[in-house]
């Protein structure tokens, strides 16, 4: 059955946003981070696009099972380890990488009764305060990885930068000081970069480099789209009218009658809501596209529908395709008419809306 609310994911889109990592730290390896289901835009389409990456990030041991699952047998870095000893069988199954940022996570491995030998990562905490050992105790903590016989060889070094959007801010320059000063001596791989900080900070792009949302075409910085950096939207999300209506001059359209029509209107009705993550938080004023013309919703978004004003859209009619985002019309735009950030918006994306791959 066909839907109106579909998302079109283009693979050479993300191929290319790819590339552009590769071009900007061009000396480092690319670890592809494809959690929260590839941020919405589906996990085994997108890890078969960025085969050519180097490893793959995730965040739960079933996207690391999904992967494999897939058939793809590239590296996967578990970003957040496991949260329990009985996931070290599974975790050694998928031949899952293990990031170490805990005392309880390392006490597992030199527990672990198995026979298998993980690749680790060992997360250094500069300045986050979410995950990670702290600095001065890197040091240690590696050593004891290194002598722990559940761990294959040295292991990797991480950390994880706090404020590298904020391109004026010292915040990442400290940190990037911090955590070389904490593994200088240390053997392992470094990885430090996310995506701002592969765009912004070259200081920070190490042995690895770890982007997340400009795989995906979509600017990290609050001021730029990604576009505007050189990156291709990968995600596009449409509808379609499926009703066209005048509405006389002093009538309420929609829940609350939160907008009235000043003269009659020509307005429209679109199949997508909440309901299909198209978030409430946008309102009466937040730009899309109707048959490639600019338009603007009116009123509250319901859960399966939206209104809107038709005004300067020439022939508008029914079945006529309604752009919510996409190359044409950025979703950091639409973040920033909501008051939230583009992850938020494609990672809400619902099962109803029908996903096609290209």
């Amino acid at each position: 059955m066909n839907r109106a609310a579909r998302a079109t994911i283009d693979s050479s889109a993300l191929r290319a946003n790819l590339a552009a990592v590769r071009r900007a730290a061009p000396d480092s390896r690319v670890m592809a981070v494809i959690k929260a289901n590839a941020y919405g835009h589906g996990i085994v389409p997108v890890a078969r696009a960025l085969q050519e990456s180097d490893a793959f990030g995730v965040a739960r041991m079933e996207e690391a099972a999904a992967i494999r699952g897939a058939g793809l047998d590239g590296r996967i870095v578990l970003l957040e380890g496991v949260f329990h000893a009985e996931q070290l069988d599974l975790a050694a199954a998928l031949e899952a990488e293990l990031v170490i940022h805990s005392p309880e996570q390392l006490e597992m491995l030199e527990q672990y009764p198995g026979p298998h030998r993980f690749r680790t990562w060992l997360k250094v905490d500069t300045g986050m305060n979410r995950l990670g050992f702290p600095p001065d105790g890197a040091r240690d903590l590696s050593r004891r990885l290194e002598s722990c016989t559940a761990v294959a060889d040295s292991p990797r070094l991480m950390t994880h930068l706090a404020r590298a959007d904020a391109t004026a801010d010292p915040a990442t320059q400290n940190q990037i000081r911090m955590f070389s000063e904490a593994t200088g001596d240390l053997q392992g791989s470094r990885s430090i970069a996310n995506s701002a900080g592969v765009l912004a900070w070259p200081d920070s792009h190490a042995n690895w480099v770890r982007p997340g949302i400009m795989l995906y075409g979509v600017s990290p910085f609050e001021d730029r789209t990604g576009p505007e950096l050189g990156l291709t939207p990968v995600m596009t999300l449409a509808s379609e009218l499926i009703a066209v209506k005048m509405v006389a001059a002093g009538q309420a359209v929609g829940y609350g009658g939160t907008w009235i029509a000043s003269s009659p209107t020509r307005i429209g009705v679109a199949a997508i809501g909440y309901g299909d993550g198209y978030t409430r938080h946008l309102g009466s004023g937040a730009p899309v596209l109707v048959a490639g013309q600019m338009a603007h919703l009116i009123g509250r978004i319901s859960m399966d529908l939206v209104t809107i004003e038709l005004k300067g859209v020439e022939g508008a009619k029914v079945g006529d395709e309604v752009l919510l985002w996409g190359a044409e019309l950025p979703v950091e735009r639409l973040a920033q008419a909501a008051g939230t950030i583009p992850y938020e918006l494609l990672c809400g994306v619902t099962q109803r809306v029908a996903m096609r791959v290209t």
